[in-house]
Parts: C-alpha cells; structure tokens; sequence
C-alpha cells in the first residue's frame, strides 16, 4: 500500500508541471483564459506585475491551442521607474508604464532582425527618431530625419539607445489616434540598467525568441497589467 500511495504521488506531481514550473507567485498559468479580451488572436503577450507600485515582474508569451491557452515562453521583465497607470489616464513623461492590452504595429532594431522574425522590421538608421513633440504632426511616429516641427529634445534618436533599442517591438498605446500628452514611444525592448522610463523591457534573449515566436498572421497583442485592483490584467 505504501508503495503505491508513493507511486500515486509521484504520478501527480509529474501530472501537474505547471503550477510548480511558475517561479511567479501571483502569476497563474491559465491567466489568459481569466482574461476579459485577450485581441482576438491565437497569439498574446501578458505583462504582469504584482501591483501599480511595481517595476518588476514577468513577460510570458502565449499560444491558443483549441480553446487553451500554452506558454510558450517567459522571462523577468522591467516597468516604469514610477510603477504602472492606468493607459486612458497615463500623462507623458511620468516615466509609468500604461496598462491596458494593445497591438503590436512592428518591430524595429539596431541590429538586424533574429533568425525567424516574421513582424516587419526596421532597422534604425543614425536619421530614426521617436518623435514625441506634443506640438509635431509626427507625434508618437517614427520618422527618418526630424521634421521642422519636431524638437529633438522632445524626441528619441533611436541609436542613442543601442543596448535598450537593439530589438524592439512597438506597443500600440496611444498609437492609431493619439492624445497629444497621454504618451509616446512605448516599446517592448531590451533591459537596460534599470526600470524603464515607461516601457516594459526583458533581457535580450527573451527579445530575441519574442521576435522569433511572433507571428503577424496569428494577431498577437500585449496585455499590461497588475495582479489585482483596477488596472488587475484580466480586465483587459
């Protein structure tokens, strides 16, 4: 008897791999079936953080097999310096990272494009910059050479931040139709030395089997968020 209650264990343990393989202990591995809107697609990125306070937590992508969600993969990740706010009333320039789900338009870098990135790709020349001027008609763009109306001190030159920018995917917040002072220039990139100025940020491997994984076709979204409260990820 004793021997099979042992075995009996073992089995189960081995049965339920991922509520021990999550090193996260306010992630849970069915987190996008908990989610109100996960963007439609078969592909999504969950950026989780234990609270609004936080600048740290964990990035996992994820794909829809039938009507369930799998890991595909997971790494540290990196908030703003000053935690996360709500998207629809983040202020630019407060260095917190907008909550929220949103699209991912493309990817950009200073260096080429890993192996198996299917997302189009640009790779930043010493003219690419992130307009963030309020007053440019280029707000929240990227453009090659600043136009007239564009101050570079309200801007990012993109190759000014080669360890941070060396690949990257843009996050749709505050993109299609912006609200000039919500925001601008939020990106899903590589860590520097720290939190982030509003970006959520992973180390560069992570970044590059991001890139890799990613698939266009199958409609990926990011989705941003705390554990619980109002900005709690399953909202989005």
């Amino acid at each position: 008897m004793r021997t099979a209650l042992a075995l009996g264990a073992a089995l189960l343990a081995l049965a339920t791999p991922a509520a021990t393989a999550d090193s996260c202990p306010f992630h849970s591995p069915h987190l996008p079936n908990r989610m109100a809107d996960t963007g439609g697609g078969t592909q999504l990125i969950t950026a989780e953080a234990p609270s609004t306070g936080s600048t740290t937590g964990t990035v996992t992508w994820w794909n829809k097999r039938g009507p369930l969600w799998v890991v595909a993969g997971r790494a540290d990740a990196r908030f703003g310096s000053n935690g996360l706010v709500e998207g629809t009333a983040r202020k630019q320039s407060t260095s917190t990272t907008p909550t929220g789900l949103y699209d991912l338009p493309y990817a950009f870098g200073t260096t080429a494009a890993p192996a198996g990135t299917r997302y189009s790709y640009r790779r930043a020349t010493d003219k690419s910059w992130w307009c963030e001027d309020t007053a440019s008609q280029a707000y929240n763009r990227w453009v090659e050479g600043l136009p007239a109306d564009c101050r570079a001190s309200e801007s990012e030159k993109i190759t000014a931040f080669p360890t941070q920018y060396a690949r990257a995917l843009v996050v749709g917040f505050n993109y299609d139709q912006p609200v000039r002072g919500r925001g601008a220039g939020i990106f899903l990139h590589v860590n520097g030395k720290g939190a982030t100025a509003g970006c959520v940020s992973v180390p560069a491997d992570a970044m590059a089997r991001i890139l890799a994984w990613a698939d266009p076709a199958k409609h990926p979204h990011i989705a941003i968020g705390t554990a619980s409260g109002p900005t709690a990820i399953t909202r989005y």
